[in-house]
Formats: structure tokens, C-alpha cells, sequence
């Protein structure tokens, strides 16, 4: 049920659609669930018509499938969606790191290395909530200290996509054991300056992950 905040000012339905747009990104609610609006409205404590209009409203982001006499679905993932995703988010964070390598602060390499440090001890215990955050902040600090506020706004444009993303190869691919290496390389990379070797690392770490995709296909949780 929705924290409705007595200091929160802003509209229900954008309270009720962020919040199943969040449910939907981090996996809890399974691509192919039907969106039920009278079972959506009794979990989140609001009438049917919120529910509706987040359901349009995501509709309209590709988040959901409204099929006539059947009604609305959690969109599915096919493995094409995924290597599209990773085709653009390897060019762009690609570059992202090349710019880094000689933009990035004292205080951005710092906090970079602190979130590789975090993610590291993530994967030791098997903590996914864990790992997803900082392989996300990981790269979202990378793209912050580019400097470039177009190609920043570029990625933050893909960053939900990646975020649902995210959650299925964690949950189905087992990525986590390969990715502090590929992480470590980028920062070295970056850490020492040198712009290709940082634009390399970044493209080789999403291409093994494209490499799995294909092979491995999608395999969606199931409710």
C-alpha cells in the first residue's frame, strides 16, 4: 500500500503510476502479469481510477500491452529488446568512459571506487538488491563526470530500460561472478587517464554481456 504522505503534495495518479512503474522496472510485477485494476487497487489502497490512468499511461511508455478483450499486461522482453538496449547502451557508455578518463574529479574516482569496493562485497554474499544498486551507480557516476549534458541526458533517457534490465540477467544469468574484473579494468582505465583503454574496457563489459544474451536467449520469471 501507497505512504501517503500528509506532506506530499503531488497528484495521486502520479504517486499510483510511479509506483507501478517502479513495480514493473524492479521485476515485481513479472513481465506477462495481467494488470488486474481491482486487485491493483486493493494492494496500492486507491480506487480504480489511478490505477487506470497509470495503466494508459504506461501503455504509452511500452511498459504495458493493452490487448483488446483481454486486457493489460506487463510487456515481455524478448531477447531482440535486450540486445537493442545493450547495442545502444555499449556505444553510448562507451564514450561516456572515454570522456571520463579525463574528466572525471578527485571526489567522482574516489566514490567510484568505494561503489566498486560495495559491489564486490555484494557479489561475495549473493546479495542482488545489493549488486543492482551499485552496478547502477557504478555506471551512473561514470556518466556523471563526462561532462557532457547532452550525452548525459542521452543515457539517463535508456537508464529505466536498463534498470528493468537489469533484473532479469541478475535473476536469470548469474552475470555477477564476471562483472567486478570487467569493473575493475574500466576504473584502471579511467584511474590512469587513458581515454581508448577506458572506451574498451566499457565496450568489451557490455559486449560479453550482448554475447550472453544471444546465447542464452530470455528465460522470464514466472509468478
Amino acid at each position: 500500500m501507497l505512504n501517503f504522505d500528509i506532506q506530499n503534495h503531488r497528484p495521486l495518479r502520479e504517486m499510483v503510476y510511479e509506483e507501478l512503474k517502479m513495480q514493473i522496472l524492479t521485476g515485481a510485477i513479472v513481465p506477462g502479469t495481467r494488470m488486474m485494476e481491482v486487485e491493483l487497487a486493493k494492494e496500492i489502497g486507491v480506487s480504480r481510477t489511478p490505477i487506470r490512468e497509470a495503466i494508459r499511461k504506461l501503455e504509452k511508455e511500452g511498459l504495458v500491452t493493452i490487448e483488446p478483450r483481454r486486457g493489460a499486461y506487463a510487456s515481455q522482453i524478448s531477447t531482440e529488446d535486450m540486445v537493442e538496449i545493450l547495442e545502444v547502451r555499449q556505444n553510448m557508455e562507451g564514450l561516456a568512459a572515454f570522456f571520463a578518463a579525463s574528466r572525471m574529479k578527485p571526489e567522482q574516482l574516489t566514490e567510484l571506487k568505494d561503489v566498486s569496493e560495495h559491489y564486490n562485497a555484494a557479489v561475495q554474499v549473493g546479495n542482488m538488491e545489493e549488486m543492482i544498486k551499485h552496478d547502477t551507480r557504478f555506471h551512473r557516476i561514470i556518466v556523471e563526470s563526462c561532462n557532457n549534458k547532452i550525452l548525459v541526458q542521452m543515457i539517463e533517457q535508456l537508464q529505466e530500460l536498463v534498470l528493468r534490465f537489469r533484473y532479469i540477467y541478475y535473476d536469470n544469468f548469474r552475470r555477477a561472478e564476471n562483472m567486478p574484473e570487467e569493473h575493475q579494468l574500466i576504473l584502471d582505465a579511467i584511474e590512469s587517464g587513458n581515454a581508448e583503454a577506458a572506451r574498451s574496457a566499457a565496450d568489451v563489459h557490455i559486449d560479453r554481456l550482448k554475447e550472453l544474451v544471444i546465447r542464452e536467449g530470455v528465460q522470464q520469471r514466472h509468478i
